[in-house]
């Protein structure tokens, strides 16, 4: 949070308030002189105490800037605003007692008084920038909630623009199942499994995640399709350890990026394309890499919407890490984050 301007503002005006609510602690009836000088120690305080304790604030807040961690975040701001209040205060008074001992003195009282004094503005501090930061990440998950909204309700209008109805598609297929001589195992198969693929589609459009193993099966599913075409041209390798099954990808996320392989390189018995999809637990990254032969015009024009779409998509569901993007001469490769299961 870039709080210069409500320091700027802030300090002066938390100073002259507590000038002038502590006016009448003075021994002597003021004149312009001590009002001023008054004024310039309450300034002096309040910037000391003001500074530190939002630098502490600061701090605390990028070591420990997550939801869970709230509560100890204030329980560690609390401790250490007190602390640095006791001696930042001890520390003024000591040097103001060289300037004006005649109002400020060194005895444990005066000096427990004093400390107490400001914890106040310490605590009106940590109350100010603490109700802020509530204030922006309300408003940010508004905004967040928002965006997933509408790129739902997007979703589903593209979806009804371009889908047949299922029931219809489901039936077509089945009849044409029961056309197929049942000696053509291969053909049978294939209709069984674009009918798989399609209900995979149909049933996890409208969810935020899906559990890695079911994205995975959906990819081995499309993977088969493929491979009726390319045969053994398209070599695909998975390497998950079984404990990241359930972990959350977004859906289609995994099968887009081997569809974009397909899509742009070249897949021939002299160049075989090859697709490796990993997992590594400690990263937290499930990686699809291909080798890189792009076609001298793919199978469509690449517009780079797709990754582009993945990663926003991985920004709205707050992944842990980004989606990262490497390409070299050998290979392209993408990392997505596995979320939470």
């Amino acid at each position: 949070m870039n709080d210069r301007r409500l320091r700027l503002l802030g300090i002066p005006v938390l100073a002259v308030l507590i000038a002038l609510l502590s006016l009448r602690e003075l021994p002597t009836r003021p004149n312009m002189v001590m009002v001023l000088v008054h004024l310039a120690v309450s300034l002096l305080f309040t910037s000391t105490l003001w500074l530190g304790t939002s630098t502490i604030w600061n701090r605390l807040l990028r070591r420990f800037p997550r939801v869970e961690q709230t509560r100890r975040r204030l329980w560690l701001l609390t401790l250490l605003g007190v602390l640095y209040t006791a001696a930042g205060s001890a520390a003024l008074v000591a040097f103001l007692h060289l300037l004006l001992p005649a109002y400020f003195f060194l005895t444990a009282r005066d000096l427990f008084t004093q400390i107490t004094f400001n914890l106040i503005p310490t605590l009106l501090v940590m109350m100010l920038y603490e109700s802020i930061h509530f204030f922006e990440q309300w408003e940010h998950n508004v905004r967040r909630a928002e965006q997933l909204t509408r790129a739902g309700v997007q979703s589903q209008l593209e979806a009804l623009q371009n889908q047949l109805d299922p029931h219809f598609l489901f039936n077509s297929l089945n009849t044409l199942a029961a056309l197929i001589d049942e000696a053509n195992a291969p053909a049978q198969d294939f209709v069984a499994q674009l009918a798989d693929v399609y209900r995979y589609v149909l049933l996890n459009r409208d969810r935020p995640t899906v559990p890695l193993s079911e994205e995975l099966a959906f990819v081995e599913t499309y993977v088969a399709l493929q491979k009726t075409r390319f045969r053994d041209n398209l070599r695909v390798t998975q390497q998950i350890p079984p404990q990241l099954l359930t972990r959350q990808v977004a859906p289609l996320s995994v099968q887009l990026l081997v569809e974009n392989a397909l899509k742009h390189n070249v897949v021939s018995r002299e160049h075989p394309l090859d697709i490796t999809i990993r997992a590594d637990e400690a990263s937290g990254y499930i990686v699809v890499q291909n080798t890189f032969r792009p076609r001298a015009a793919g199978l469509g024009p690449s517009t780079g919407l797709g990754l582009q779409n993945t990663r926003h998509r991985y920004e709205l569901l707050q992944a842990p890490g980004p989606v990262r993007i490497e390409a070299t001469e050998a290979a392209f490769t993408v990392y997505l984050p596995l979320l939470p299961a």
